[in-house]
């Protein structure tokens, strides 16, 4: 029952309880109770949503693939004080570590970049590599191609700073328009925020609420970060579509490398994902993949439709 109040706070508008307790049939108040117990126990961190990368300016999806040592706790630090950073993991290969930054823009990278490089230039091997995103396929489990953006709306500071509020600042209980406005530095009502937050969602800016889970906790035991190299390249797009519609890969990015399809794939043991690749390679249409292990999620963030 745990898993299906999880899957329930997955949705396309603001969750609503009293739906969800009339489609569980569980009272609001076992609900609840519920969802303190999961807190309470890890298993459940804050409400979020999830931002259309397609946005107007598009976000900038960037990789950086580390080499590092145990030793060197304070990158890892430094690196989990950029506001950019969305994920950062461990990873057994080559490098060590593998973060995502999303930037509002080009020079929002420019300025991150740099204060990386400044990072790096004190660390000990000085080995790092950027992977670009030319174009993103799926985000946390949310196929883009089924969603329709306005291509007119173009985000101002306003909507970005909702956007901010939404997605980072929620905690346990879903945020309401008075406390949006409290933390906002500006005079503005509730209704201006609800009739732009009501703009977001129409024009396909918001693609979900959702709240932050650990996928350990419910049995998704594997992450895994397959690179994939498609026999024909001029069927990137076609590919690419094609592996969308596996629940098993939660994000996907084409990249601009020989192998040029990059997918976050969460299963629930190593034997799935064995069977994964293996399906993978059924299809006649891949060549080659290449995967890193995540050994360990030192920057989560986990919404991820269940399956």
């Amino acid at each position: 029952m745990n898993l299906e109040i999880l899957k329930k706070l997955n949705s396309k508008s603001k969750p609503n309880f009293s739906e969800i307790s009339e489609e569980l049939d569980l009272s609001r108040t076992t609900i609840q109770n519920k969802l303190e117990k999961l807190f309470k126990n890890k298993v459940i961190k804050d409400y979020t949503i999830n931002i259309n990368p397609n946005i107007n300016p598009s976000l900038k999806y960037v990789f950086l693939e580390i080499k590092t040592n145990p030793n060197e706790p304070l990158l890892v630090e430094q690196l989990l004080e950029i506001p950019q950073l969305k994920v950062l993991d461990g990873i057994f290969g080559e490098f060590s570590l593998m973060a995502l930054f999303i930037f509002k823009n080009s020079n929002d990278f420019n300025e991150v970049l740099n204060h990386i490089d400044s990072i790096m230039a004190n660390s000990c091997f000085k080995k790092y590599q950027l992977i670009e995103t030319i174009r993103v396929f799926k985000t946390n489990g949310i196929t883009l191609n089924n969603f329709e953006i306005n291509p007119n709306y173009e985000l101002d500071d306003f909507d970005h700073l909702i956007l901010q509020i939404l997605q980072n600042e929620q905690g346990f209980k879903l945020i309401s328009t008075y406390e949006m406005k409290q933390m906002m530095d500006k005079d503005i009502s509730q209704s201006t925020i609800y009739n732009k937050v009501k703009k977001l969602e129409e024009n396909g800016i918001i693609l979900n609420y959702t709240i932050n889970f650990c996928p350990k906790k419910i049995g998704f035991n594997g992450k895994f970060l397959v690179r994939i190299k498609p026999k024909d390249p001029s069927k990137y797009d076609e590919i690419a579509m094609n592996l969308a519609k596996r629940h098993e890969i939660i994000n996907l990015f084409r990249i601009g490398e020989q192998y040029g399809l990059f997918a976050t794939v969460r299963v629930k043991n190593i034997e799935d994902y064995s069977s994964f690749i293996r399906n993978l390679y059924q299809t006649e249409e891949i060549e080659d993949t290449y995967t890193n292990f995540v050994l360990d999620e030192l920057k989560p963030y986990t919404n991820f439709i269940i399956y």
